[in-house]
């Protein structure tokens, strides 16, 4: 039994070891090649970013996955640009009611002007 668990042991062993060394060659499939270190692709312009931006950001790879700073950058960034636009998008509706509000009032006085 002893000499069961022991073959089992490095078999397994045996298993991780080409585990780990097929996943440092290989990696993990992905199509970009290797970055220089300490350089990242992520990048997005100081302002106004676009759709083709957001689809262009790219981030570094470690190893469980993406470099989360740099992920938390590129969103921190996303969300400041979606907040300022809302506040673009709210200053102009205003704008737009209080000349649809100027127009009517105009009409107004004009259909009074014509009646008398």
């Amino acid at each position: 039994m002893a000499s069961a668990l022991i073959y089992l042991f490095a078999v397994l062993a045996v298993a991780a070891v080409v585990y780990l060394l097929a996943t440092l060659v290989f990696g993990r499939g992905e199509e970009l090649s290797p970055l220089p270190p300490g350089s990242t692709p992520t990048r997005l312009p100081p302002a106004d970013i676009e759709g083709s931006d957001v689809r262009a950001l790219r981030f570094q790879q470690v190893l469980r996955g993406y470099k989360a700073s740099e992920v938390d950058w590129a969103l921190e960034r996303l969300a400041g640009e979606i907040d300022e636009l809302h506040g673009r998008i709210a200053v102009l509706e205003r704008q737009l009611d209080v000349a649809g509000e100027q127009l009517q009032e105009s009409r107004s006085a004009r259909g009074d002007d014509a009646e008398g």
